[in-house]
This record gives C-alpha cells, structure tokens and sequence, in this order.
C-alpha cells in the first residue's frame, strides 16, 4: 500500500470533529433551557399514574380553597376541595397529549395538500389553494369556536377544531417550497429514470421539505397548546371532572381576589410550558439550518474578527504596493477542530499590476481574497495573524465603518457566479447606480449618466436600453460585464476578481479577459486574479503565486513560472493544460487529494503526492525560499535548478 493509500485510510478511521445534532442543540443556552423545562414537564406529565398523587377528580368541601404548602396539599386546593398539585400534573398531562396530536393531524394534512398542490399544479393546485383561502378568511379561533359550537362542546372536539384551523397554515408553507422543488433539475432527471408522481413527490421532494415541516411543528405545539387551553377557558374544551391547564384557569378566575393560587398556578404552568417550547423550538431550527452547522449558533457577522493576539503585527514589506498582505493567516473553528484555511500568506500588488492565484480547489484562494476585506463569515471563521496593507492602511485594524467605505470604493470584487451576486428582483441598472450612489454624492440624472458609461465601457450594445434589464434576461457573458461594471463604478484601486471566467464558454471568456486586460491598463488598477486555469493566467497575470493547502509554494514572473516551474506542484499543474497545436501531448493528473487543513502533516503538504519526496520533507517547516525578488519556491529540491534533475 502506498503513502498516499495508507495516510488517506487513517484519516478514514478517524471520527469527525465536526459537531453532531445534538452538539449544536446544546450549544444553544436558551434552547437547551427550554429542552430541560420541557423535558421535566414531559416526564412528571409521563409519571403521573405512578406519583403518589391524590385522586383529581374527588371533591373534599371541607378542604376548600386550602393555601399553598398546606398539609397534605402542596400546592393547595380549589374550590370544590380537589388537590390542585395532582390536578395540575394530570391537566399538564391532557394539555400535552391535546396539543401534541392536533399540531401531529393539522402537520399532516396541511403538509399533504401543500405537496399535492405546489407538486401537481394547474387546476389541482387552483382548486386545493381555494379551499384553503376559503379556511384562511375567517379569524381562526373564531372559526375553531364555531366549529366546537356545530360538533358540542369537549375536548376531542376541541382537538379537531385547533387541527383544523392550522391546516392552511402548514398547507400553504409546503406548498410554496414544493413549488420551487417541482421546477429543479433532480425532479427532472427523476421523471427521466421513469418514476410515476407519487415516487417522485415522496421519494424526491418529501425528503427536502421535510426539515421545514419538522421546524414549523415545533413553533407550532405552543400555540396549539395556547389555543386548547383558550377553548377550554371559555368551557368548550374539557368538560368537569375533567381537568386541563385551561379550564383549570377558566374555573380559577372567579376567585381569583380570594384565592389567587388557584388560577395563577395553571397559569405559571401554561407559560412555562409554552415558552419552553418556544424556546426549543428556535433551537430545532437553528440545528436544523445547512448555514449554522459551522459549529456555533449565531450568524455570521458584517465582518470577519480580526483575533491576533499578542501576535506582533508584520510592517508593510519594503517593496511598497498599492495592497500589501503580509503572513496573513485565517482560520475557521469548526466544532473542536480548526481549519488553517489560510497559513500565512504574502502578497505584493502594484498599481496596474495583475497577479494570478493559481491552485486547486479547497487550496485557500478564495478565502485569502475574502480576508483582506473581512468577508469571511465569522463565525466560523476569523484573521488569526497577519496583517493586509492598503495604500499603507492596516486593513485589519481600521473600523468597520472604514472598511464599508473601502468595501466596493478603493477594492472592488467580481464574483464566480453573478446570477447569485446580482440580486434578482432589481434591475441592473438600479444595482448599477447603488454602487455609484453608496460612495459619490451624485444625482439622480448624473447617476444614471455614469451608469450608462459602465455599461458602455465593459462593451454591453444599447446600454440605456439594458439598464431596466433584469439579470434572467441576459445572457452569462453579459451578467459577468455587468458584475465587472459595477466593480468599476467608483475606480477603485484594487479588482479582486474570483475566478470570474470559470462558468463562461471559450468565446466570452476571451472576451471577458481582454476586457479586464484593456481596462486594468487604462484605469491603471491594480487585478488580484484568482482561478485555476494556467491558461488564463497566461492570457492576462504578470506575475503567479501557487497556492497548495493554504500557502503559496511558488511565486515569480508568469513568463518564468510556466517556461521553467520548480515547485513539483506547478509543474503538475501544468502538464494538465491542454496545448493547442500539440496533439500528442499527454495530459497528466495529480494522484491522490489534498490535505485536510485541520491536520496538516509536518514538513511539505504536498509530500504524499509528490514523486520526488525524500524523508526530510516530511520534517520541519519548509519555508518559502525567494531566489530573487520575484522569484520563489517553498521545496527542498526544487525543478529546474542548478544541481537538481
């Protein structure tokens, strides 16, 4: 078994240090409050046959009204003499079960018809959305009381009254997502493969609604909770001797100046119990959110946290630059792992510069283009070391009221994607003159001018015209010219551009690129290219830096980088580009996957892929040896050297 083989199954065997479920619910204060409320609520409500509890129901007239803590009667009695503790736990109990099948009956149903409905559309979908209009027109509880009053008052005819006010509730919720589902591609390749309706509404879509239908079920207990006990307050829920947390507080507020714990206690209850769901419920959803399961429970804020330390923060390299980034490092805490996503980094930029950073992907490209504005999320991520230089400017200590003005003013981005950057319910002509707008103090008519000029410059036809356009109604090329425009509308002094060509055809991508070209040299702007094609790099970087889990392991001249690569790395990389004109020319792979950053090996990281690996490569910290000024490599026994094969 080779290197690569045997490091890949030992990391196999290892667990991930990634959170589980309950991990990330109990993270949660306030959730994991609520879950322990509940929980004891449950199990004394669960144990109530098995408690040494007086009989409910029997009445005791000579122990009326007894007070709290009397003997015999913990939490007192009521009006007829019956112990309001036993009463209490067998109402809980009641409450409970009431509440727990109607939020179960209304899941159902209601989930059912929104599935038919945004599955099947058309006049299945007109019909089924009618019916639940008609429902949703009358005030809810107002028609649950007149459902009660048609079927006689109880308390099972409570529960299906509360179910079935809820219907519409879950039923147009489902619907909606159902309806975009219906409409994406794994439905479409699902009708393909020849499955009938049914198999593709519950085997496909079913199990993506089912994490909204799980949240909606635990924000929706409390309520029905609430509701029961309101109906059976006003006497058309549980009926005597039967007891309930509400119609124990409907029979309390009669006494409720001469005896006031005998309505308070049901009511303590009804809050506890309904905020612990509440409460717990939040937390299902937070747990349940592909966003938030990064290993902490809060949002990522409006910018990355700067965490240095007592780290001595690098000064601006003596090379100067419009952008300096000096051995910055970021890191994202992931449950009790941390990911050195970026492992200390240097990079020069001058003004009218280009320079290309190159690497596969999960090599640190991205996030190190993101850090130096704090874009990364936080959490889980944060600049652990490090420092950027803008125009001299530590990026990383001015404040977040600066770095909104930098943001989009003197460093501007263009995205991979720009049918996500662009929003889609806004033209592109109003997402143009927000970018103007945000940063210049213009007006409405010379906003609109320097819009028409953006379009125009980034060689958009009939730019006037395109300025109502929505992003759906232009094509890819066109979206990315729009993105790039909007990065040019306040001439900025830095274009990061990630991997904006990788989603185009071959003729747009020429086209995009000789844009970028002719308009870094006329703006004299300065472009931090980010892709992994060396063939882009080749049409427009002056100079490359290589990127391999998190650090860079060559940098220099494009020139001389591609004619002569001396980290193992870059040549792979190379040799994996298609040369025109050179059929014959084989095409290589790089065998085996990059590293994890959460567990780097020592020495090279490209050691268990790298046919030339010696054992001092696997030892000790190889450092980025600069043979000139420009020129660099992070190898022990680098290619196409002097001395070396």
């Amino acid at each position: 078994m080779t290197d690569t083989a045997q490091s890949a199954a030992a990391k196999s065997k290892r667990s991930s240090a990634r959170p589980g479920t309950l991990a990330l619910l109990l993270n949660n204060t306030l959730a994991t409050g609520g879950l322990v409320v509940l929980a004891a609520i449950c199990l004394i409500a669960l144990a109530a046959p098995l408690l040494p509890l007086a009989n409910p129901d029997v009445t005791a007239p000579v122990d009326r009204l007894l007070p709290v803590f009397s003997d015999g009667h913990l939490l007192g009695t009521d009006h007829l003499g019956r112990d309001l503790l036993s009463r209490l736990i067998w109402g809980t109990r009641v409450s409970l079960a009431v509440g727990l099948s109607a939020t179960f009956i209304a899941a159902f149903f209601g989930s059912l018809l929104g599935l038919i409905a945004g599955y099947a559309g058309g006049r299945v979908d007109t019909l089924i959305m009618r019916g639940i209009d008609m429902v949703m027109a009358f005030p809810y509880i107002l028609l649950a009381l007149a459902i009660v009053a048609v079927l006689g008052p109880g308390l099972l005819n409570a529960l299906y009254a509360i179910a079935l006010v809820n219907i519409p509730f879950f039923a147009r919720n489902i619907r909606g997502i159902t309806l975009g589902l219906s409409r994406r591609e794994f439905v479409d390749a699902a009708r393909l493969s020849g499955k009938s309706p049914a198999q593709i509404l519950f085997i496909e879509v079913l199990p993506n609604v089912l994490p909204v239908i799980v949240i909606t079920m635990s924000t929706t207990v409390g309520w029905m909770i609430l509701e029961t006990a309101g109906l059976s307050f006003l006497g058309l829920g549980a009926q005597p001797p039967q007891a309930d947390l509400g119609s124990m507080l409907g029979e309390g507020r009669k006494i409720l100046f001469t005896a006031p714990h005998v309505s308070v206690i049901p009511g303590l209850m009804i809050f506890a119990l309904v905020m612990s769901i509440n409460l717990f419920g939040d937390g299902v959803r937070d747990v349940l959110d592909p966003r938030l399961r990064a290993g902490s429970l809060t949002r990522p804020v409006s910018r990355t946290a700067v965490e240095r330390g007592d780290t001595p923060v690098p000064p601006p390299s003596e090379k100067g630059g419009v952008l300096d980034v000096r051995d910055m490092r970021t890191e994202f805490e992931i449950g009790g792992s941390v990911y050195k996503a970026v492992g200390g980094v240097d990079l020069n930029l001058a003004e009218g510069e280009c320079l290309g950073i190159v690497g596969e992907s999960g090599s640190g490209k991205s996030v190190t283009a993101m850090s130096i504005m704090g874009l990364v999320p936080t959490p889980p991520g944060r600049i652990a070391g490090g420092a950027a230089y803008l125009d001299g400017e530590d990026l990383f200590a001015v404040s977040d009221r600066r770095i909104r003005k930098l943001r989009g003013g003197a460093v501007a981005y263009v995205f991979q994607d720009p049918l996500s950057t662009l929003h889609p319910l806004f033209t592109v002509g109003e997402q143009i003159k927000e970018a103007i707008g945000t940063h210049q103090p213009l007006s409405s008519a010379e906003v609109k001018k320097r819009a028409i000029e953006l379009l125009s410059l980034v060689r958009i036809p009939n730019a006037k015209e395109r300025l109502s356009a929505y992003p759906h109604e232009l094509s890819g090329g066109m979206r990315q010219r729009v993105c790039i425009a909007m990065a040019l509308a306040n001439d900025a002094k830095v274009l990061i551009a990630d991997e904006p060509t990788t989603a185009l055809d071959v003729t747009v991508q020429s086209q995009i690129l000789t844009l970028m070209n002719g308009l870094r040299r006329e703006r004299n702007a300065a472009i931090l290219f980010i892709t992994h094609d060396f063939g882009v790099v080749s049409a427009l970087c002056d100079r490359v830096a290589v990127m391999y889990a998190g650090r860079i392991v060559e940098t220099g001249r494009t020139g001389e980088v591609l004619a002569r690569p001396q980290h193992p790395y870059t040549a792979k990389l190379i040799e994996c580009v298609p040369v025109l004109g050179e059929p014959e020319r084989r095409l290589d792979a790089i065998e085996g996957r990059p590293p994890v950053v959460n567990n780097l090996p020592d020495g090279c990281a490209f050691a268990d892929r790298c046919q030339r690996v010696k054992p001092e490569c696997r030892s000790g910290d190889i450092a980025l040896v600069m043979s000139s000024e420009e020129r660099g490599v992070r190898c022990l026994y680098p290619l196409n050297t002097e001395g070396t094969a």
